[in-house]
């Protein structure tokens, strides 16, 4: 059976009085995630035309790694600091 890889692209608009504490906890996010089973690739790096705008990129084996990633993703610190800010995705897969 052919795995196909998921992919998420898309953004976060971090409101202004919330950037000090997103960008602090951004790197750990980062970290915790490459090191997740199945991730391929993740950056998460600001728009360089929209103040405040994150541009999501990630990458996962399989779809089941890209469920574990959402599961511990939602119980996360990083859940908790970025709670309540929007967020555009799509998400597509590959072989």
């Amino acid at each position: 059976m052919l795995r196909k890889q998921i992919h998420l692209t898309g953004y976060i608009d971090v409101p202004n009085d919330r950037l000090v504490e997103i960008n602090a906890a951004l790197p750990e996010h980062i970290r915790l995630t490459l090191l997740e089973a199945g991730c391929v690739s993740f950056e998460v790096t600001p728009d360089p035309e929209i103040a405040g705008r994150f541009i999501v990129a990630e990458s996962f084996a399989c779809r089941a790694d890209f469920d574990a990633h959402q599961i511990r993703t939602k119980a996360s610190e990083w859940a908790q600091i970025t709670q309540g800010i929007g967020r555009s995705y799509t998400i597509s897969t590959s072989d």
